[in-house]
């Protein structure tokens, strides 16, 4: 029946299930007969004796010649062998001797069968040489010599099978079976014998000879094995393991699985009587591979229970893999607890689903490693790394809020721990003295906690003060994951820089908070311009001081309101201590600028680009002439915004203005006085002035109101039509046609605003320009004369629209003088 379904169509593995399930019940039937002696006792006479003998070694013979003959079809059934030697393991009561003749038997005939082979198919070798290897050390002699043998032969297969890989990477074309040399036959005496009981050598070959998924294999079969109720199997295969381990770990696969399945065996069964066995694998396994190790031990629910913690100390129990190990923890302390992980469905999570707990985990593993006396010397290696790492987990954990049987949060914890294995038990003593541990878990004070940590390790003048600098350094230079990392980068960093060094800074330390001035996080960019503000006192010292005013001029692009005030206020504190020759060269580009932020949409904004232009304008009263273009290039906003609506931006804008006339030589700052103001005034004097001593730039600042015609703000609409109608009627003679047609048009949209007041001053605009267009000619030479004659002789202006003009007009110093020019 067995043989009858190779010559079948059946499916390849159904085919094998059947074959395997009657070869088990044949197993039972076959090995369950009587020893030879008790079968030839049966017989009466001699000839039926030997009838009965032959009967007797047909059957066996049968049995095994139906293995032989599906071996020789395929390699792959050689599993079969694998399933008897567990079967055999079952029942003591089975015929163990015989069983073990036929395996070896089957295993020979399988070496020899093995060199005409170009590719050989046996997974199967792994299991069946965990077998092997336990039966080595059986106390009956006669089954171990057995199992030695079909070891032997099984490692003859195996060696052909490596063989066959590196034959296949190496030479393409090399003759079928020319890789695959059979020991001689003293070797063959002499090895099996060599195997018997003695398990350095069976660990040494196995973990030479087989490929590494094989030997995975015949390492866990053996894990598996320390579970078995029979103490002596037990320990057999412990000892294997062990040696195994220790020899060939590096070829080991699935560490991340056999971890599991420890923890799994020692979390059931906590006296497990092979503990320390399954604790000393996992120190194997460390050594090797310690980044699969403590990744799987970290990926357990928080807290760690005793089971976890034993692990974590058997990892951490060699001083060779703790450079390693720290590594591996520091790489998953960058992580943020509590933080979905990208590809949820890559593997399946022992923790918070997909959520990322392993973090945590690992600072609840420090506190458990970072004392072991053999981690002295990679912890001091890594002290930089471990300390910042565990300050941004103080700052993550923070937010969540994780407190664990009503301590404090692991980072927290493990901080100390670090601190205290570092030599700074006084910095640990002197933070607990001012609170700083109950700071951090609260989100409103961590900041403050941060500066008392570098505060504090800096009056104690920790040793580790340059290692941990120059780490600073790199991780601000290379950029932190997280936008929010930078915030604790910048006052760790600054605190300690102001503890070492005199302002200003190290020229390569100033680069990183120019840099930061312009960050995304607008609170990077706040602590960056608070630390340039403090600096300066010292402003003219730095050398590369004009790239870094320019930074905090770019701030003022910000689209967060508090970083641009912030930016105003610095820039400020350092202009007024700035020398002239450095100021002299960027007072056009500063002041330039403010003036697209005199419109911004925030009045405190507004009021301060309107306020420190007018002190820019002040501080360069010796250089006005480089300021004109910018002056009057802000002319027009200062203006209308005399009409704003807040009171601090009115009130800054007289201020400049003041500041301006006085510059320019306009008698005007007299209509700033709260008694005699009058927005239409101080527009018909500015026009005046304007006319008389810059009348070249009104064609520019009648552009420039246009804009402010379609402005959303009524009180911009409403000025800007009064403006835009002197400024024609003084200038009008420089208009040609079609820029008239333009302005026309944009008063005929005003005519039609909601406001009333606004259509009434339109209306008054828009007859002005009519009257200015019928003045127009269309002659080159009487155009030109117009201009000239205007230009030697200025006309006196009225009010023309009456806006909210003062009561006691004619007590005001109104005179406007005629003027004649040579």
């Amino acid at each position: 029946m067995i043989l009858a379904m190779n010559s079948s169509f059946v499916d390849p593995s159904l085919q094998f299930e059947t074959q395997l399930k009657i070869t088990e019940s044949s197993f039972k039937m076959v090995f369950s007969i009587p020893s030879l002696d008790k079968v030839k006792e049966i017989g009466k006479s001699e000839d039926k004796q030997e009838d009965l003998e032959t009967l007797y070694r047909s059957i066996f013979n049968i049995y095994e010649d139906t293995l032989l003959i599906l071996v020789s079809k395929d390699f792959y059934k050689l599993q079969i062998l694998k399933e008897m030697a567990v079967w055999m393991n079952e029942d003591s009561s089975y015929l163990q001797e015989r069983a073990m003749v036929i395996i070896s038997r089957v295993l020979s005939f399988a070496s020899r069968k093995v060199k005409g082979y170009t590719s050989v198919d046996a997974p199967c070798l792994g299991i069946l040489a965990a077998e092997l290897s336990l039966l080595c050390s059986h106390t009956d002699p006669s089954i171990t010599q057995q199992a030695s043998l079909g070891m032997y032969h099984l490692l003859c297969i195996a060696k052909c099978q490596s063989a066959d890989i590196a034959k296949n990477k190496t030479a393409k074309y090399a003759k079928p079976g020319s890789h695959c040399l059979q020991p001689s036959s003293s070797d063959t005496e002499f090895l099996p014998k060599i195997l018997q009981r003695d398990k350095t050598t069976i660990a040494q070959s196995v973990g030479k000879t087989l490929l590494p998924s094989l030997l995975t294999d015949f390492v866990w079969t053996l894990l598996m094995k320390l579970s078995v109720p029979d103490p002596v199997t037990a320990s057999e295969a412990a000892a294997i393991l062990k040696l195994t381990l220790e020899y060939h770990a590096p070829k080991v696969t699935m560490v991340s699985k056999i971890v599991d399945a420890i923890y799994k065996q020692l979390r059931a069964n906590a006296s497990h009587t092979m503990k320390q066995a399954m604790l000393r694998v996992i120190t194997l396994l460390t050594r090797t591979s310690p980044k699969k190790v403590i990744f799987q031990l970290m990926d357990y629910p928080v807290p760690a229970d005793n089971t976890l913690i034993l692990m974590w100390h058997a990892a951490g129990s060699e001083s060779s893999v703790a450079p390693h190990v720290l590594k591996t923890i520091l790489l998953i302390l960058k992580g943020k607890p509590g933080e979905m992980q990208e590809r949820k469905k890559e593997r399946k999570r022992f923790s918070l689903d997909i959520t990322n707990m392993m973090p945590v985990a690992a600072s609840q593993a420090l506190c458990t490693l970072l004392p072991v006396g053999c981690y002295k010397k990679a912890v001091a290696q890594f002290f930089p790394q471990l300390l910042m790492a565990l300050m941004l987990q103080l700052f993550y954990s923070s937010n969540l809020r994780l407190l664990t049987e009503d301590r404090p949060f692991y980072a927290c914890d493990a901080l100390r721990v670090l601190l205290n294995c570092s030599g700074l038990q006084q910095v640990d003593t002197a933070l607990q003295r001012k609170n700083c541990w109950n700071q951090f878990s609260q989100v409103l004070f961590h900041h403050h906690g941060v500066y008392l940590v570098a505060k504090t390790l800096s009056e104690y003048n920790f040793p580790q003060f340059p290692e941990t600098l120059h780490y600073l350094y790199k991780l601000s230079v290379e950029g932190p994951r997280r936008s929010e990392d930078s915030v604790i980068i910048i006052i760790f960093l600054t605190e300690l820089l102001n503890n070492f060094f005199k302002d200003p800074f190290p020229e390569e330390f100033l680069v990183l908070f120019r840099n930061w001035v312009n960050d995304s996080d607008p609170a990077v960019s706040k602590l960056s311009l608070q630390k340039i503000a403090s600096m300066a006192p010292v402003i003219n010292e730095i050398e590369n001081v004009s790239s870094l005013l320019l930074s905090i001029v770019d701030a003022f692009l910000s689209k967060d309101k508090t970083v641009v005030i912030r930016a105003f206020m610095t820039l400020r504190s350092l202009l007024v201590r700035l020398d002239k020759v450095t100021y002299s060269s960027l007072c056009t580009r500063i002041a330039s600028s403010y003036c697209p932020l005199m419109d911004h949409s925030n009045g405190g904004i507004r009021s301060m680009a309107i306020r420190h232009f007018g002190e820019l304008l002040r501080d360069m009263s010796h250089y006005t002439w480089m300021l004109n273009d910018v002056v009057f290039r802000g002319l027009v906003p200062l203006i209308l915004f005399l009409e704003d609506t807040e009171a601090r931006v009115v009130k800054a804008c007289k201020h400049t203005l003041g500041i301006c006339a006085s510059e320019l030589k306009w008698s005007a700052s007299y209509l700033f006085n709260d008694e005699y103001y009058s927005f239409e005034l101080v527009v018909l004097n500015i026009c005046n002035n304007l006319l008389i001593s810059h009348g070249n730039y009104i064609t520019d600042l009648i552009s420039d109101t246009l804009g402010y015609l379609r402005s959303s703000r009524t009180h911009l609409r409403r000025a800007s039509v009064i403006l835009i109608g002197y400024l024609a009627k003084l200038g009008g003679y420089l208009l040609h046609r079609d820029e008239l047609e333009v302005m026309l048009e944009a008063v005929d949209r005003v005519l039609r605003d909601n406001d009333p007041t606004i259509r009434e001053l339109a209306g008054i605009t828009h007859k002005l320009f009519k009257e200015i267009a019928h003045t127009l000619t269309s002659s080159n030479i009487k155009q030109s004369f117009r201009r000239f004659f205007n230009f030697i002789y200025i006309k006196k202006l009225k009010p023309l629209y009456n806006y909210n003009l003062p009561k006691h007009l004619t007590g005001s110093p109104m005179g406007i003088k005629e003027t004649k020019n040579d």
